[in-house]
C-alpha cells in the first residue's frame, strides 16, 4: 500500500504504537474501523426495531408500555 497520509497524524499515531511497524498500525486502524461500522450497524437495527414497532405492541413477553406503566407505580 501506498499513499500519502498527514504527517501530524502519522507521526502522533506513531508515537502511540512506538516499537511496532507501520504495517501494524495501518492493521489496526482497519481493524478499529470495521469495528467501529459493525458498531454502528448495530446500532441502526436497534433504532429501525424500536422505530418500526410500536411500544404497545404485545409480543411474547408482553408489551413494553404496560411494564413501563407498573415499574413506575413501584
Amino acid at each position: 500500500m501506498s499513499t500519502t497520509v498527514d504527517a501530524d497524524l502519522l507521526a502522533r499515531a506513531r508515537k502511540i504504537f512506538s516499537g511496532r511497524t507501520d504495517a501494524s498500525l495501518v492493521e489496526a486502524a482497519l481493524e478499529a474501523l470495521l469495528q467501529q461500522h459493525r458498531s454502528a450497524e448495530i446500532d441502526a437495527a436497534y433504532l429501525r426495531a424500536y422505530r418500526d414497532t410500536p411500544v404497545d405492541q404485545r409480543d411474547d413477553w408482553g408489551d413494553l408500555a404496560a411494564f413501563a406503566d407498573a415499574a413506575a407505580r413501584r
